[in-house]
Formats: structure tokens, C-alpha cells, sequence
């Protein structure tokens, strides 16, 4: 885990350089962020959970900008900085919103054991992409492509925002491509890492 937060910084640290970066990473390290996991049961739910699937969504994110200029010639190519903040810290509103519970279950010589689980507990019930564009742009300014990538990152699927998320993807690639790249990393890179 220690060499996944190495590489988390280096990112951050060579490519996010706005005013207020250097605060939001500092309120990183005192947070879980580094040992959260990424769900309660689904895609790395396990300690460093989160900061893996950040940096699997960052590399997505960055190979599908490249394969995108390739194919489309109106696309302009995102800064490097664009794609570590969307990437990055695309699901920080997973901070602080686990904590660990323990549960009873059948062991398989059918006696009852306790076993961790992960819950959620969240403190601020701000929504999942806007909660994480309220907390980056609480230290420092976010472009509106990566306000909107972050936002509309899970895409549809609260009810009733399917015409909002289309109009987003229409409107702000990056939006679409950090979409496709959750969906990558959560449903190809990350399903065989359940624990």
C-alpha cells in the first residue's frame, strides 16, 4: 500500500500544481483516504481500497484521452493536471465515510463467528459526484469540464438525471471519458479484487 500512496503523491505532486493543492493533499494524509476502502462489499472493499481505484481510474482516464485524439480530430486533448484532478479525486466524497462494524455469520462447521464489515457513516450527505466537487473546490478552483467529470463521473443513475448526464457527456468529453474510466477500473480492473 505504501508504494500506491507513493504513486498517488508523485501524481498529485508533478501534475496538480493550482493554489490551494498542496492544502487539499495535506487534508488527504490526515484523513483515511489512504486506507479507505472503495465500497462496503463491491469493488475493492478492502483497506487502501480507495487510493487503488483512484489511481486505476487516473490511468484509464489518461489512455482513453490518448485513444480518443487518435480517433477524433475535434477533441483537444485534457492538461495532464485536468486528468490527475479528475482521476484523483474523482470520489472524495468516500472520505471519512466508512467505518468498520462487526457482524455474526455460519462459519462453515455452521457455528456462529464475528466477522469486520465495512458500513457507511456519512457525515455530510451531500450527494456522491457533487460531494466530491464540494470538497476539492473547497481549497482550490476547479475548471467547469472538471467540475462536470467529477459530478457526472457515476453517470445516470440516480433516477430522474439521465437527460442532466447526456447533456454533460455532450458537452464536456471529459466528462464522458472520466465516466468510462470508473466504469473500466470498477468493472474490469477491480472485479476480481473483491475480498
Amino acid at each position: 500500500m505504501e508504494d500506491l500512496k507513493g504513486k498517488f503523491i508523485d501524481i498529485y505532486k508533478n501534475h496538480i500544481g493550482r493554489e490551494g493543492a498542496d492544502k487539499l493533499l495535506e487534508w488527504l494524509e490526515k484523513s483515511d483516504f489512504f486506507t479507505a476502502p472503495a465500497s462496503t462489499k463491491y469493488h475493492l472493499a478492502k483497506q487502501g481500497g480507495l487510493l487503488q481505484h483512484s489511481l486505476n481510474v487516473r490511468d484509464r482516464l489518461e489512455y482513453l484521452c490518448h485513444e480518443e485524439t487518435k480517433f477524433n480530430k475535434e477533441f483537444t486533448m485534457p492538461s495532464f493536471e485536468s486528468i490527475a484532478i479528475c482521476g484523483l479525486l474523482h470520489d472524495l466524497c468516500k472520505v471519512n465515510l466508512y467505518k468498520t462494524e462487526m457482524r455474526n455469520r455460519k462459519n462453515e462447521q455452521g457455528r456462529w463467528e464475528q466477522y469486520p464489515c465495512y458500513i457507511h457513516d456519512d457525515k455530510l450527505p451531500y450527494g456522491h459526484g457533487e460531494k466530491s466537487v464540494y470538497i476539492a473546490s473547497g481549497f482550490m478552483k476547479l475548471t467547469r469540464e472538471e467540475a462536470m467529470a467529477i459530478r457526472w463521473h457515476m453517470g445516470p443513475w440516480q433516477d430522474g438525471e439521465k437527460q442532466e448526464a447526456g447533456r454533460a457527456f455532450e458537452m464536456y468529453p471529459l466528462a464522458l471519458l472520466t465516466h468510462v474510466a470508473d466504469m473500466q477500473a470498477t468493472f474490469i480492473d477491480e472485479k476480481t479484487e473483491k475480498e
